[in-house]
């Protein structure tokens, strides 16, 4: 379809490339920014561009940051004898938001699949290890329930485990194939509270 608007169609095109979203999904957000005022689209592009500019990774648990170390990793009120290790740092915003979990996280940046060429060597995987010393108790496994998901715990816990450190899954409560960041807080907060030892 052509809307007779060069300005329409990249704007149209460049949301339509974001996850998730759909040609129709980036012609309603097109045109209900065509709607707003100036002043509207231009907050929203400084927001995009004062991300880029201000937002990095933690030098510690990779999580996404402003401030580095990230203020998870430098509080002091954070158990340092558990690691929850996620996929994603959207995932840890879904955690922190059930406000269960006290201890430190680190950030795989993706999970295991050889089908799309990611290795061992593609993940956070020896900054995580360089991580793992006496004060560390326990390793939580929370990666997404996927096939990927359980290949990368089966791939930590084999790594792990021979550290002598207790490694655990969070409970599955979660679906096959879904997305920890898209879980409600009270299936997270269950999720947590049953994880299990991984044998």
């Amino acid at each position: 379809m052509d809307t007779g608007s060069s300005s329409v169609e990249r704007l149209i095109a460049e949301l339509g490339k974001l996850p998730g979203i759909g040609r129709k999904s980036a012609q309603r957000l097109t045109f209900h920014i065509l709607k707003e005022g100036r002043e509207k689209a231009e907050a929203l592009s400084q927001a995009i561009l004062a991300l880029k500019d201000n937002v990095g990774y933690c030098s510690i648990c990779l999580n996404i940051t402003e401030t580095d170390p990230c203020s998870i990793c430098s509080s002091s009120r954070r158990n340092r004898a558990t690691i929850c290790v996620v996929e994603e740092p959207g995932d840890v915003f879904a955690l922190e938001k059930t406000g269960e979990y006290t201890g430190l996280y680190h950030v795989l940046g993706g999970a295991l699949s050889p089908l799309d060429s990611i290795g061992p060597e593609d993940l956070n995987i020896k900054t995580l290890l360089r991580r793992l010393d006496q004060s560390v108790k326990e390793v939580i496994l929370a990666n997404n329930p996927s096939t990927e998901g359980e290949a990368t715990s089966i791939y930590l816990s084999g790594l792990i485990k021979p550290l002598g450190i207790k490694v655990s899954r969070i409970a599955q409560g979660l679906p096959m194939g879904g997305a920890l960041e898209l879980a409600d807080q009270v299936t997270l907060a269950r999720a947590l509270e049953g994880r299990r030892e991984v044998s």
